[in-house]
């Protein structure tokens, strides 16, 4: 970025750089001397470049100006949105300022607009692929998705819905915190809790609007679980994402968050735990080059465990309770398997596997 320009150019150089390197996040904070900028690179933060401090403050006045926010309020949080066209760059933005003692720190959350892949594209594993299809068949039941922030989960989701609204032409509603990119066909709602639009009181309202499948971005509280299972029960297809460190964690954390057990374990099709692994960068094979910022990673692999539940397994479930949950392969077998591949290493596996 020419930190001498005006502070329009700036910031549209500054985009432009954050696309190119297939940034999904911009940080800029506030330091006594100077303001840090940093891009979130596959997962991880890497250090850009620093400011100075007048030049910081035009940058960041700046994108509150595009984002609509109050220029003048400093001392708490805001959020906005600034669209592609404002900056003449590829990707709409997601503003989020936060106060500190030095200052506002800023993130932009960079929303990537092309065309959604499909689920055969994603990395995932053949078998992973033909579970989710196989669970997507049903017309009814609950599918789970889990993994930690920035582990794709969203990514597989909307590749999900690309799959059902190709194959089957259901009527998709989603329930999403936030939209991220935007699906021809699908009915999407974007919560907003300032006015009272939780999940739970979305996912409730949108069940009369006689959907054949129900996506809610994720199940954070009993009454959002309860929705969940009521509309699972009820003949509706509802794809949700729900945190947990593994499927068995999965159906745990379902379960503490619902009274009716005989429920929860009617209506599961499918859990799928992810992670995202950064694999070597082709230039430099991991040694570390400008095209990686030096990093020594350009891009990610997804790996995947899953549990997939028919008749018997759901039997047993009633019977013998969440020990019957035993994926194979474990998400940690996945990983050791792309580390013997060559393209990361095991370092990078034991970050991705203990988060």
């Amino acid at each position: 970025m020419d930190s001498t320009g005006k502070a329009p150019q700036a910031l549209e150089e500054l985009i432009s750089q954050a696309e190119a390197a297939g940034a999904s996040d911009i940080h800029l904070a506030f330091e006594p001397d100077h303001l840090r900028i940093a891009f979130r690179l596959d997962g991880e933060l890497a250090p850009i470049e620093k400011l100075p401090l007048d030049e910081g403050e035009r940058l960041c006045g700046r994108i509150k100006y595009l984002a609509r926010l109050k220029t003048y309020q400093e001392s708490l949080p805001q959020d906005g949105r600034i669209s592609r066209e404002e900056l003449h760059c590829d990707q709409d933005l997601r503003v989020s300022t936060y106060p500190t003692i030095h200052g506002e720190k800023i993130v932009l959350r960079l929303f990537n607009q092309s065309i959604v892949r499909p689920l055969s594209e994603l990395g995932l594993p053949a078998e992973t692929v033909a579970a989710l299809q196989n669970a997507l068949r049903a017309n009814s039941g609950l599918i789970l998705l889990t993994g930690p922030a920035g582990s794709g989960k969203t990514t597989t989701i909307y590749a999900c819905l690309r799959h059902l609204t190709e194959s089957a032409g259901r009527h998709v509603i989603t329930v999403e915190d936030p939209v991220e990119q935007t699906l021809p066909g699908v009915m999407q709602t974007e919560i907003n809790e300032a006015r009272g639009l939780t999940f739970a009181v979305a996912a409730r309202h949108l069940l009369r609007q006689d959907p054949q499948t129900l996506v809610i971005g994720e199940i954070r509280d009993e009454e959002t679980a309860r929705v969940a299972l009521q509309g699972a029960l009820t003949g509706h297809q509802v794809i949700a994402t729900l945190h947990a460190g593994s499927c068995r964690g999965v159906f745990d954390r379902l379960l503490s968050l619902s009274a009716d057990a005989y429920a929860a374990t009617s209506t599961l099709r499918l859990i799928l735990n992810q992670r995202l692994v950064r694999t070597y960068c082709e230039k430099c094979n991991g040694q570390g080059c400008p095209e990686c910022f030096t990093t020594g990673y350009r891009g990610r692999q997804p790996i995947a465990e899953w549990f997939a539940v028919d008749d018997t397994i759901r039997e047993r479930l009633h019977r013998e309770g969440v020990q019957v949950i035993q994926p194979s392969p474990t998400l940690g077998e996945s990983a050791a398997a792309l580390e013997t591949s060559g393209r990361t290493h095991q370092a990078e596996v034991d970050r991705v596997i203990e988060s």
